[in-house]
């Protein structure tokens, strides 16, 4: 294992009716003055808002709407909401959604404290921010783990770029898997690929031999693939449901990560074809990863042999470097099956319809090149995986 210093910001309200519970403890910790974030306004419809808005007034907080989080968060919504919290003095911030909404929150905390750019501080003159508002999290859809870090995925539109923003962390996050059926089921599943290429992305970093980390990444991955598949066949499986949320914190709260160099190549290539093409995250991820993993796996054959092993239940012997490799691509064949099965397209023509070559080439030329991976791929490699993945 890599060194590591490894602590734990946010409290979790995990459970049916956690929002109570959780709004009742912590609220009066805070001034009086609340910014409440959500998306389009399902929350109005679906009775979330109103049953928020009221634990809210009982303690007798004065409430600024910020809505119209849209799924793939911009940098100008960011700095809508960091106006509202400076013009309204605004003391706390409560995200009410999915990891968008959650990601915009977290970079809105930090910019409202800022002078300067947020994007120029952290990209410029390369600091993370150390002050910010303070927020909590309500968590409607399952899937990014957002509640659970300090990281924001946000599209900056004019710049064609989306990438990481490091704002401030929920000091708390509630976690009700009923909340969960309100999203609809195609972003639910959606939201279950994204937290197993979290969890594939962590195990497939450094280092490449076994540990502990990765031991207790099987098992998430394991319940991960098990759980989406009770969820896909019964959308009313509230224990399948439970269990994808817990996964979704556990991927991405630190600890499967402890003494690790993580992979997120994926992530990155998909951070930028969303750039230019606004898609879905978790779909986008479907797209791209098995091309990918075909692209990486020769590079470190052990490590993708172990994962087809212990969580895709890939039989063989390894007798030498081409039979690891064939266990290896096995293990991948059996991620494309699992995606076709839950309905998510293993390709980008069945995720955009008709592929623009041109802006395949700019999504290479602009993708991160990541530490962890196997390979330290080059924009012209990126190019060639993402003709693949057509």
């Amino acid at each position: 294992m890599e060194n590591f210093v490894f602590s734990y910001p946010t409290k979790n309200y995990f459970g049916k009716e956690a929002a109570k519970q959780a709004l009742n403890a912590e609220l009066p910790k805070y001034g009086k003055n609340v910014l409440l974030a959500y998306g389009g306004g399902s929350i109005k419809r679906n009775g979330i808002y109103d049953e928020v808005m009221a634990l809210l007034q009982e303690q007798g907080k004065e409430v600024t709407d910020f809505q119209g989080i849209m799924s793939n968060p911009t940098y100008a919504k960011v700095q809508e909401g960091a106006k509202l919290c400076r013009d309204h003095k605004i003391d706390f911030i409560l995200a009410v959604g999915g990891g968008s909404v959650s990601d915009c929150c977290k970079a809105v905390s930090a910019q409202a404290k800022l002078t300067s750019d947020l994007y120029d501080y952290e990209y410029q003159e390369k600091k993370i921010p150390q002050d910010g508002i303070p927020m909590g999290v309500i968590v409607t859809a399952a899937g990014t783990g957002s509640e659970q870090n300090a990281g924001a995925v946000i599209t900056y539109e004019e710049k064609n770029w989306k990438g990481a923003l490091w704002g401030t962390p929920a000091s708390f996050a509630v976690l009700d898997p009923y909340y969960t059926k309100t999203v609809p089921q195609k972003q639910v599943l959606s939201g279950a690929f994204d937290t197993l290429s979290h969890c594939m992305e962590t195990y497939l970093g450094t280092p490449r031999q076994p540990n502990l980390s990765d031991r207790m990444n099987e098992a998430v991955m394991r319940s991960v693939i098990e759980n989406t598949r009770k969820v896909a066949k019964d959308p009313e499986d509230m224990n399948a449901r439970s269990e994808l949320f817990w996964a979704a914190a556990m991927a991405e709260n630190g600890i499967l990560k402890i003494g690790k160099v993580t992979d997120f190549q994926a992530h990155m290539i998909e951070h930028q074809l969303g750039a230019f093409t606004n898609c879905n995250h978790g779909r986008g991820l479907a797209a791209i990863q098995p091309a990918l993993y075909r692209h990486l796996a020769p590079a470190a054959r052990k490590q993708y042999a172990r994962l087809a092993r212990n969580v895709f239940d890939v039989n063989g012997e390894e007798a030498d470097d081409e039979t690891t490799l064939e266990i290896a691509l096995k293990g991948i064949e059996k991620l494309a099956a699992f995606i076709r099965e839950i309905g998510l397209p293993t390709t980008l023509t069945e995720l955009l319809g008709e592929v623009d070559d041109a802006m395949l080439r700019q999504v290479a030329d602009t993708a991160v090149i990541t530490k962890g991976c196997a390979k330290q791929l080059t924009p012209d490699e990126i190019y060639v995986i993402l003709q693949e993945a057509k």
